[in-house]
């Protein structure tokens, strides 16, 4: 395994540790808005995964940005869906 490969899975790893326990800590009047700002951060992973991808020494390391990249995209695909149904409570219905 590269040291690359290697930091970056470590880096994987302790992220999704540390946002599985932020996240399972807040509140769920709070979880909207917030997830409106995560939105924007996993625009920026976009970025940053696709600039890994495109900058890989190694496959392994393009794997790891492909994935980086598929949850990314999932989130902020998913975040805007939730964010336009929460939206949609407050918009007065037709008579």
């Amino acid at each position: 395994m590269n040291g690359s490969l290697s930091e970056a899975l470590w880096v994987l790893l302790l992220g999704s540790l540390l946002g599985f326990e932020l996240i399972g800590k807040v509140p769920p009047t709070l979880h909207t808005p917030l997830m409106s700002g995560a939105n924007a951060i996993s625009g920026i992973t976009l970025l940053a995964a696709l600039a890994l991808i495109g900058q890989a020494a190694s496959p392994g390391l393009r794997l790891v940005g492909a994935v980086a990249l598929g949850f990314a995209l999932f989130n902020v695909v998913g975040g805007f869906l939730v964010t336009d149904r929460m939206l949609a409570m407050f918009r007065r219905r037709a008579s």
